[in-house]
């Protein structure tokens, strides 16, 4: 998984005879700060990771545990994965003769010695509750477990901030907040599997919940900060403060105020972080990252990103189609945009620009189709699951109703890639620079899975089972193909889905910290009676509002914990509008997917710049301007439900030409480029305004946009004109 630091990524191209073909291209990419262990650190750490996705696979198809103990065994064995690979500060250079900060040693061995007691007193606990006690002695609670688990928290959390060593060796801060996670988990699970679960909430809740709580929501905001950047940390704390100065806030943000105690001892079940989001990243998400890491072993990327090349890679601007194809097909399936700029984007920016485009271009056209890789069915990243988790409608409907958006997302970055390359007049790639496609055609079986996974989808099996069928068809489709998934490749796949989960799992856990603030203190109902004040006057400010909202809200957030968000925030003020709760989760999802490409803080934009070597404020502008569709699709899907397949199917086709036409007037008047011709001021105007009107999908608006497009068709003709007869 990215994070908004450099990622260390070689270029995947390689000569091979007269073909370029891409290797390893959904290989996973190592961040900085992971550290690279060898020996027999490394054994235990893939021993530990083989056993994390293990424990889902058994959990989610053969044995089920109880809904809130598997959860909580979830996020934390991501938090001990993830201090275990993670550091929280540089790692010592070669250079350096002399370990920095020997103090950190000798001070993390201090606090783990009250880390170490809190997780013994939750076996303690347990005893005590075994025996026959009903609750536990608040002031024993809270002397012997919680402030010892606070203080090694802090302490530990601290400390690792300033511990520095080499990159194979591990942390003794990290080994703290190893151990706080594992207290942080006994005692929720001690507790939470007793009748004292009912009384979260309340005044009558123990007291160590809520420390554990504290605790948790500390360590989860620290391991988001490593995997993730601090974008989604510094929101979550803003709402954290919101909390408890919400009752000194004027107006719409006011309300009553929560305790410590109180809101602390709800934050951490079903109301927040065991909510929705950890719900999806326990079932769903875990499941698919695992699938994924599967067609990872068994070479399946490859054979996208080549197969891709042998289609689109002759026609103008070649590598710039194949990108398009290759991140749609990579990005549905990684579940991060930025992720997936980094694994296809090393591979196609390089002969983007080396067939012409201009290097801020090239990553730009990686960075949008990446991004669209999340609104691509069947699997769209996780955004569909979560909305599913949190809509209750079935996830079928949602993938199904997904279908238009997409083509006309990925149609108007194709438009804008083919004018842009007829403008400065690209060439494609040449015949013999190109993978065969008859013989990637006598591997099309490598789609099995993928196919397997659609068919059990609608078919009415359920996701998991849909997911745990792809998953085999992919392992023994392995066997058709020179890259054979025997017991090491499938102990490796589950090794790297573990890896690969982590910044996910805890992002997903951040974002349901904010979901509990938003639930519990009701900032979410008042915000819908504020959109529904703004509606009063107009629905379409109304629309603009929830969607300059849902990006804010979104920048600098992983894609999953950007929509988690909005979906508590925006989406019920618009289902009050009485807009259908499917076209309002659709609307503020595109928004919350495409904050990745909106400036100035767009990380798949930015990840693009480091590849491409663009500065990065002009890749995000440029890639705003690619991905411009993205921003006009879900204004259509509002005046027009066909394009979410909710109308008869005459009128579905309808609206699928209609709005292609107007996605490709669009994509004329932003390039500056119509009917084989570089369009002027005027021209673009009308072309912008023509698709404008085909938006709302009325009959009339169509039809004028139609015709004002076939005017401008003929004066671009008639220029065009003399300019042949002059150039023959």
């Amino acid at each position: 998984m990215t994070t908004e630091h450099e990622i260390q990524h070689e270029p995947r191209v390689t000569e091979d005879q007269d073909h370029i073909l891409a290797h390893n291209v959904d290989e996973e990419p190592v961040e900085p700060n992971r550290r690279l262990f060898d020996g027999w650190l490394l054994k235990l750490v893939t021993v530990m990771t083989i056993a994390y996705s293990s424990f889902h696979l058994y959990s989610l198809n053969i044995e089920p545990m109880e809904t809130w103990s598997f959860r909580i065994v979830h996020v934390a064995g991501a938090l001990v994965l993830g201090f275990m690979l993670y550091a929280g500060a540089r790692f010592a250079s070669d250079d350096d003769r002399v370990v920095r900060h020997r103090w950190t040693t000798w001070a993390a061995g201090i606090v783990m010695l009250p880390a170490l007691y809190a997780l013994y007193q939750g076996f303690a606990f347990y005893q005590m509750l075994q025996g026959g006690a009903m609750r536990v002695e608040p002031e024993v609670e809270a002397w012997h477990f919680g402030w010892p688990l606070i203080v090694a928290t802090a302490g530990g959390i601290v400390i690792s901030w300033f511990h520095q060593r080499g990159r194979a060796r591990f942390s003794a801060p990290d080994l703290v907040l190893m151990v706080c996670s594992l207290a942080v988990a006994a005692y929720l699970l001690v507790i939470y599997n007793t009748p004292l679960r009912m009384s979260t909430g309340t005044s009558f809740a123990p007291i160590g919940i809520s420390f554990a709580a504290v605790a948790g929501t500390a360590l989860i905001l620290e391991m988001t900060r490593r995997v993730a950047g601090m974008a989604l940390v510094i929101i979550g704390l803003v709402f954290l403060v919101y909390v408890f100065t919400g009752e000194y806030l004027p107006g719409f943000l006011g309300y009553p105020g929560l305790t410590v105690q109180r809101f602390f001892s709800q934050v951490y079940t079903d109301a927040g972080i065991l909510g929705p989001t950890t719900a999806v990243s326990s079932t769903y998400i875990i499941l698919f990252i695992i699938f994924a890491a599967f067609l990872q072993a068994s070479k399946v990327g490859d054979y996208f990103v080549n197969f891709a090349f042998a289609c689109a890679g002759r026609s103008r601007g070649g590598p710039a189609k194949v990108a398009i194809f290759a991140s749609g097909l990579m990005g549905m399936i990684n579940g991060t945009s930025a992720g997936n700029v980094v694994s296809t984007g090393s591979l196609t920016i390089p002969l983007m620009k080396k067939v012409g485009y201009k290097k801020q271009t090239a990553g730009a056209v990686e960075a949008a189709a990446s991004t669209g890789g999340q609104i691509m069915p069947p699997i769209m990243g996780a955004g569909a699951f979560i909305m599913a988790e949190i809509t209750g409608i079935p996830y079928t409907e949602i993938a199904v109703a997904a279908i238009i958006p997409a083509i006309l997302y990925f149609a108007s970055v194709y438009f804008m890639v083919d004018f842009e390359a007829a403008k400065t007049g690209m060439r494609g790639m040449r015949e013999d620079e190109l993978p065969k496609l008859s013989r990637l055609v006598k591997q099309c079986y490598l789609f099995i899975p993928i196919i397997i996974l659609v068919v059990a989808l609608f078919l009415g099996y359920s996701v998991i089972r849909s997911g745990t069928l792809a998953m085999v068809a992919a392992a023994m489709v392995s066997w058709l193909s020179p890259n054979k998934m025997g017991p090491r490749q499938i102990l490796h796949a589950l090794d790297i889905a573990s890896v690969m989960a982590i910044q996910i799992i805890v992002v997903c856990a951040a974002a349901g910290v904010i979901v509990g603030v938003i639930s519990l203190t009701g900032v979410g109902a008042r915000f819908s009676s504020m959109l529904l004040d703004i509606a009063a006057h107009s629905d379409l400010l109304a629309l603009i509002f929830a969607m300059f909202i849902s990006i804010l809200l979104g920048m600098g957030m992983p894609t999953t914990a950007a929509y988690a968000v909005a979906a508590s925030v925006v989406a019920p003020g618009l289902v009050d509008l009485g807009i259908e709760p499917l076209t309002a989760h659709f609307f503020v999802f595109y928004f919350a997917v495409v904050s990745a490409i909106t400036p100035p803080v767009a990380l798949a934009s930015y990840a693009a710049a480091g590849i491409s070597g663009a500065n990065a404020m002009e890749t995000s502008v440029a890639s705003f301007r690619v991905g411009i569709a993205a921003f006009i699709v879900p204004f259509m899907f509002f005046y027009n439900s066909a394009l979410l397949m909710d109308a008869p199917w005459f009128e579905v086709a309808r609206a699928l030409v209609t709005a292609t036409i107007g996605v490709y007037l669009l994509s004329g008047g932003v390039m500056g480029w119509f009917g084989q011709i570089a369009a002027n001021w005027m021209i673009r105007l009308v072309l912008i305004a023509a698709a404008l009107l085909m938006i709302e999908g009325g009959g009339w608006t169509d039809l004028v946009g139609i015709v004002m497009g076939m005017a401008v068709l003929m004066v671009q003709r008639k220029r065009r004109e003399p300019e042949v007869s002059i150039a023959s």
